[in-house]
Formats: structure tokens, C-alpha cells, sequence
């Protein structure tokens, strides 16, 4: 019951305690976005372009209007006559109508919307329309599109919300939209140093969808001059400005609600059906609704494929002394987050090491087919799983054990990353211990069973958080002492609700169940920049605690005024609130109730948490504080491979990630057990496969996801605590730390059983049947 549960100080974090929505979910009383009751809408299906790239002639609505049950079609370019280029939106580029206009640019492409009552006559009447088109030139291979036309986009048009973005406005002939440079020294001279070792090579990492269980859910609906949008998203308030700007309405006339997600990893960023959802409901003065089913939630968004060519150099003593990277990530038809992923993927590109020589070329690229965007680990695992696989191979052309030779190396506490920017709180080290002690590296290995093949892998991972955000919290404290916590951050599986009320209750000194996190709604919940990138732990944590704290001094001060004392004499404790003066004690119940003269009455505390950070050098990419914190883990694996039918077991897969301190240990465990089990899928099976810009694979009876019979023997979760000092009680973030180093901790381990360095992912039993026959027709 509530106030039954009270704890001491320091009884809050670091405490197990279960997720705020589990017996919910269990129960299946949790509603998502698409269960919330809504007032009547009318559906809405879209009509896809057929062509990967060509101009729009004539669009012919007449049988689809003709359906029984459809109320309106709309075109692109008729949207375009009443919103012009608001309708062109992104958050790097201003490049992504709701529907085409003039052109489409990717097999799937929304082309007219039918609003009906009733997905089955709107279905219908989508297929009813008919499109005149002129076929151009697609461009389907990301490094023919580096090297010139056709050009998927005319011109580069920057959008308002990344500032950094602005010189390249007007730039036209290229589809490469961003570039990040890192320089460090003098690569060549080091690489050419007299008994070094050079090791290179080209590494491929395919487009994967985020196949969250829950689908994309848009639901929009005029209130008299307001607009109201309920949407599976994880930036309710990006939205609400993106919208605001489409509209040309002010902020306050837009409200955006958010609902528990069914995961996302990324695939509910930013605006996906909101823009057309809003436009819909706007200017037919309806209320609409957009479901996307599964195939369609394969074209809103992928993950990056990534092409990286890549050398390492170590000299004689071991060291390595020089690093390369030319890494192009093919983001699509349009830009998304594409540069936001370039440069932070950029940074970190030659790893979690110190090199004093690099040269890295990051850059983002157009192409036609499905737009990419945020991904869990945000294009880092992409260029993990290059500088992984390379400083394997550059152990063993030395001669020494993988997992000491990147112990070697690793950068340590206030060691400068080649980006310019000092280590803290990145414990690298204690990671790559953590993860072989568990699975045994030092013990003796039974390397061949039959016809299977034993090898052991390590692999480590650096990512920067998100840097600068914004997070804002505000907290209500009951009469009764309970309390009520307003943030945007949205839980979506990962837990944030339950960590935020850990946050909260330590410095009240409150129990389990006492602490309620509000869903996010931009007309109650204070402005967040974003759900993403492991930020909110660390971002929202702090603008928690120092919401909590103030209420803290709040109650001091109305104790202090109670007992006449001091307030340096008043110390709060789960029992109430204590003076050590005269022991005088009282309640918070009865401390709020006396204060006010009233039941039921609330005490109201607000807070900010900014981080800042320094621009890198665009020439040279070096900043001395590019990140607010580093994130650092390890994955090790003992796994076998049967040369019989070339597929991979995983005995023991062991991960690590330093996590400052685990406000909640299971949670914890949770997300390193969950990101590494996705990234086993990247490592042996997830690929989206195109044929000249189609989807071959975008169902779920051909896209092939790991299934509990792929899940290892043995998984290992551990958590590693070097406390950050400016993390609320020293947290950061966790969820993308061990996906990072995933897939090329498992082709290490491939490699060191069976002699075979794979640089493409995945590692199919095709892949690697056609590998060993031709390894043993070389031999």
C-alpha cells in the first residue's frame, strides 16, 4: 500500500526494484498508442510509387474515389500548393515530403493518401490509383553514388534545426550531403616506420531493419485552431516544433501525447507519420489515422548500411602508431539523422585506442532507396565492427593474444581520444577483463569436436553520447507523500520510467511505488530533446535529482520553520523529516498538511539539465570536449562452427559495459543481455536485401531475426562501475554499449576457429560454407 514502503537514505538507487509498468504488461492492461480509445477517425492508406526514381506525370484518383467508404485523396503536389517548402522536412535536411512531390525518389514512396472509414475500402482505393511516370536514372550502389550523378537531390537544402549544417545550403552535383574529417599527425610517416606491421581491408555492414514489436501508430485531429497528435514516437517534442513549422501555427497549438512504446531502437524518431497525419487532419478538418503494417514499417525506415575501408599500422614494440578510415554510409533517399550519425560515428572510427597518427573520412550519402535513420548503437557498430575485426588481425600478424594486445592499447582515464577529447569515466579495461575472465580466455580451448570448430573472440566498443540536449523535469509532491514526476522522456522497453522514480525517491527518501513518471504530453510535460542515444539516464537523471533535491530543501526549509531551528539542523529520513537539535519529528504528510491547512495538497519543484560541448574543427575534426560522457564495453564469445552446414553456435557470450553507477542493477542486465541479443541477429542473419532499389526481404516471413533456438547457451552480463562525476549518483546510459562490439566479437571468434577473416556481415551459413570450400581448394 502506498507509504507502507519507506527506506533510509541511499535505499533507492542501486536497488533492484521491478519496472513501474511490468504487471501491466504482463496482464496486458498497458495500452499503447493504437489502444487508446480516440474519438471517431477516418483511416488512412497510402499509394506507393512503383519506380525508384522518376518524375510524377499524372495522378488519376478517380477509381479510388469511387470506392464505397472513401471521403478524400490527396496528392503530393496539391499538399505542396497550400504549404509550398514547409512541406519538405528532416531534421539535417529540409528533403522529405509526407507524399511526393514531382518526383519520387525510392521504390515504397508515398505518392497519394486515401482517407476512408475503414482500412479495407481505403486499402482498396489506394490500389485504384494509378501514376504516369518518367523513369530517371536510379543510383542503387552507395560508392557509384560518391563518385557522381545521377543525383538523387537537385540541391542541398539545410533544415533549422541543425545550425551546423547551414554552409551547405545551395550546394548542388553531389550526393554526398555531409563529410566529417578527423586528422591526427602524420598517418603515412607512421605506417612507414621501420619493423611496423600494416594491416587493411574493405568491410561491409548491410542495411537492417529495427523491427520493434509495436508498428508506427499516428493519430491527429483538430481542435478548433488547435491541433492534437497521439503518436508511437520517442520525440514528442521535436514533433511538436516540426509540426508547429509544416502548420505555420504557434506551439501552443499543437499538442503531441505519447504512449508506452513497444520498442524502437530508433525507428520512432523524429517525424515518420505525423508530418501527413497532421497535414490530413489540418486541412480536411478531420480526425485521421495512420497504422502502418509490417511491410510498410520496412520502408519508413532501415539502419545504415556502411561501406568502410580501413588500415591499422602497430610499430615493432606492439604499439599501434597509425590509423585509417574512408567510411560512406548510405542513408537513402533522404537525409534523416544521416550527418548527426556521420560525425558522431566518425570520431570514433579507429576505436576505443590510443593512436596518435589517424586519417578518417566520414561521409553520408544519397541513394534510392528507403530513407536510413537512428539505429541502436546510432552507425557506430558500422565502424566497430572495421576497427575490430582490423586490430584482430593486426594481434595476430604480431604475434600476441587479441585480448592482451588491445589491452595494450586501450586508452585509460584521462588519456586524449584521437578526437581531441579526454577520457573519463570510460573504463575500457576493466570491460575487456570483465568479459574473457567469464568466458575462461586463458583456459585451455577443445578446438575441434567432429566436424565443429572452436574459437574464441573479444572485441570492445567506444560511443560519445549525445551532445549538447536539453532535459527538463518537474516534480509534484503529495500531501500524502507520493509523488509525481513530469518528464518527456519516453519509456519504450528500456525502463527510463522506473529509473527516473529510483532517481527521485533517493533524495526524498521514498519507497518503491511512490514515485509515478507521467506519459509524455507536450501540453503537461516539460521540453526533451530526444529519446535516444542512451542520453536520458545521464540527461533527464540529472534534471531528476536536481528537481528531487530542491524538493528536499523545500521540506528543510518548512521543517527548519516548524521546529524553530537551523535548517543545517533538519535531516530528512524515511520516517519524515528530524531535527537533531530538539528531536522534534514530523511526517511529510502531516509537515505538508500543517503547512498548508488542507489534505491533498502539492508542492511543486522544477528543474534543467543542459550539456554543452565544443564544435569539432571542421578541417581537422578535434575538440577538446565533444561529448559531455563516453560510453565503453566489451563482448566475449566462445562459440563453434560446423564445417558441415557452415552455421555458427554460441556457447558463452559474455558482455561488459561500464555504466558509472547502475541505479538499477536488473534493468542493467537487462539492457546488456537485450542489445547483445540483437546484435547477434546483425552478426549472423539481419539484412535487408535489395534488387535495383526493391525490398526482397520486407516481411517477416523472409527478413530472418534470431529465435530463441539462437539465443547462446550462456550469456553473461556484467556490469562495470567507474562513476562519472557529473552523472546523477554517477550514472550514464547502457543501452547501446553492448551492441557496439557485438558482431565483431562473434567473427573474431570465427576467425580463431576456423582461419577465415570475414569482412562482410552477416555471417551466413552460405558465407561461410563458400569460404571454407575455397579455403580449401587454395590449400
Amino acid at each position: 500500500m502506498l507509504g507502507e514502503t519507506r527506506v533510509a537514505a541511499g535505499g533507492a538507487v542501486g536497488e533492484r526494484w521491478a519496472r513501474t509498468d511490468a504487471r501491466a504488461k504482463v496482464r496486458g492492461e498497458l495500452l499503447y498508442a493504437a489502444d487508446q480509445p480516440l474519438r471517431p477517425c477516418l483511416d488512412v492508406v497510402v499509394h506507393r510509387s512503383t519506380r525508384p526514381h522518376a518524375l510524377i506525370g499524372s495522378v488519376d484518383t478517380e477509381r479510388a474515389m469511387a470506392v464505397d467508404g472513401v471521403v478524400a485523396v490527396v496528392t503530393g503536389a496539391q499538399l505542396y500548393k497550400l504549404f509550398g517548402n514547409a512541406l519538405m522536412t528532416g531534421p539535417a535536411f529540409s528533403d522529405q515530403p509526407c507524399l511526393a512531390v514531382d518526383r519520387v525518389r525510392y521504390i515504397g514512396e508515398p505518392v497519394a493518401a486515401v482517407l476512408a472509414r475503414g482500412l479495407a475500402p481505403a486499402r482498396m482505393a489506394a490500389d485504384e490509383i494509378e501514376v504516369d511516370y518518367t523513369e530517371l536514372e536510379p543510383v542503387h550502389d552507395v560508392d557509384l553514388a560518391v563518385a557522381g550523378g545521377p543525383y538523387v537531390h537537385d540541391v542541398l537544402r539545410p533544415s533549422v534545426v541543425f545550425g551546423d549544417l547551414k554552409h551547405l545550403r545551395g550546394k548542388r552535383d553531389t550526393n554526398v550531403n555531409y563529410e566529417y574529417t578527423l586528422r591526427r599527425g602524420d598517418v603515412a610517416e607512421a605506417a612507414a616506420a621501420e619493423g611496423g606491421r600494416t594491416v587493411h581491408e574493405e568491410f561491409w555492414c548491410p542495411p537492417t531493419h529495427h523491427v520493434p514489436i509495436e508498428l508506427p501508430f499516428t493519430a491527429a485531429w483538430r481542435d478548433g485552431d488547435r491541433l492534437e497528435i497521439l503518436s508511437a514516437t520517442q520525440t514528442p517534442s521535436y514533433v511538436r516544433q516540426s509540426v508547429a513549422d509544416l502548420l505555420g501555427i504557434p506551439l501552443n497549438a499543437v499538442r503531441v501525447r505519447s504512449a508506452p512504446l513497444g520498442g524502437s531502437f530508433g525507428a520512432k524518431m523524429y517525424d515518420r507519420l505525423e508530418p501527413l497525419a497532421a497535414v490530413l487532419a489540418w486541412t480536411q478538418r478531420t480526425a485521421v489515422r495512420i497504422t502502418a503494417s509490417r511491410e510498410e514499417a520496412f520502408l519508413l525506415t532501415t539502419r545504415h548500411g556502411a561501406a568502410v575501408t580501413g588500415s591499422m599500422t602497430a610499430d615493432k614494440d606492439g604499439r599501434i602508431v597509425a590509423a585509417t578510415a574512408d567510411v560512406r554510409y548510405d542513408t537513402g533517399a533522404y537525409a534523416d539523422v544521416g550527418p548527426r550519425i556521420t560525425a558522431k560515428s566518425g570520431m570514433v572510427a579507429t576505436g576505443p585506442y590510443r593512436v596518435e597518427n589517424v586519417d578518417v573520412r566520414s561521409r553520408c550519402v544519397y541513394t534510392n532507396k528507403p530513407s536510413a535513420g537512428p539505429f541502436r548503437g546510432f552507425g557506430v557498430p558500422q565502424v566497430t565492427w572495421s576497427h575490430e575485426s582490423l586490430v584482430d588481425e593486426l594481434a595476430r600478424e604480431c604475434g600476441v593474444d587479441p585480448a592482451e594486445f588491445r589491452r595494450r592499447n586501450l586508452l585509460r582515464e584521462g588519456d586524449v581520444a584521437p578526437v581531441g577529447t579526454p577520457m573519463h569515466s570510460a573504463d575500457f579495461a576493466g570491460c575487456l577483463d570483465a568479459v574473457t575472465e567469464a568466458v575462461g580466455w586463458d583456459t585451455p580451448l577443445q578446438r575441434e569436436e567432429g566436424r565443429l570448430r572452436r574459437g574464441r573472440g573479444v572485441a570492445v566498443g567506444v560511443k560519445a553520447v549525445l551532445t549538447p540536449t536539453i532535459a527538463n523535469a518537474v516534480l509534484q509532491l503529495n500531501q500524502d507523500a507520493s509523488a509525481t514526476l513530469l518528464i518527456s522522456t519516453v519509456d519504450m522497453g528500456q525502463g527510463s520510467d522506473t529509473i527516473m522514480a529510483q532517481i527521485a525517491a533517493e533524495a526524498l527518501c521514498l519507497g518503491e511505488g511512490q514515485v509515478r513518471v507521467v506519459a509524455a504530453d507536450t501540453d503537461v510535460t516539460p521540453y526533451d530533446t530526444i529519446t535516444a542515444g542512451s542520453r536520458s539516464t545521464y540527461h533527464t537523471g540529472n534534471a531528476v535529482r536536481r528537481a528531487a533535491d530542491a524538493m528536499r530543501d523545500k521540506l528543510l526549509d518548512l521543517a527548519a520553520e516548524r521546529f524553530g531551528v537551523a535548517v543545517t539542523d533538519v535531516k530528512l529520513t524515511g520516517d519524515g523529516l528530524v531535527s537533531a537539535e530538539n528531536q522534534q519529528k514530523v511526517s511529510i504528510p502531516e509537515l505538508l498538511h500543517g503547512h498548508f491547512g488542507a489534505r491533498g495538497t502539492t508542492l511543486t519543484t522544477e528543474a534543467n539539465f543542459t550539456t554543452s560541448w565544443v564544435p569539432y574543427d571542421h578541417e581537422t575534426g578535434q575538440s577538446e570536449r565533444v561529448t559531455e560522457h563516453w560510453f565503453a564495453g566489451a563482448v566475449a564469445v566462445q562459440l563453434t562452427v560446423d564445417t558441415a552446414t557452415g552455421r555458427v553456435h554460441v556457447e558463452h557470450l559474455a558482455v561488459a559495459g561500464d555504466v558509472g553507477r547502475a541505479i538499477n542493477p536488473k534493468l542493467v542486465e537487462q539492457q546488456l543481455t537485450g542489445a547483445a541479443i540483437m546484435g547477434v541477429g546483425h552478426a549472423l542473419f539481419d539484412q535487408m536485401v535489395f534488387d535495383e532499389g526493391q525490398i526482397v526481404n520486407g516481411t517477416l516471413l523472409d527478413y530472418q531475426l534470431p529465435s530463441v533456438l539462437d539465443v547462446p547457451d550462456k550469456i553473461t552480463p556484467i556490469i562495470v562501475e567507474s562513476p562519472h562525476r557529473s552523472g546523477p549518483y554517477g550514472a550514464k546510459g547502457v543501452g547501446e554499449t553492448t551492441i557496439i562490439p557485438l558482431a565483431p566479437a562473434i567473427a573474431n571468434a570465427v576467425r580463431d576457429a576456423i582461419g577465415i577473416r570475414f569482412p562482410r556481415l552477416p555471417l551466413t551459413p552460405e558465407r561461410i560454407l563458400t569460404a571454407l570450400a575455397e579455403q580449401e581448394a587454395g590449400a
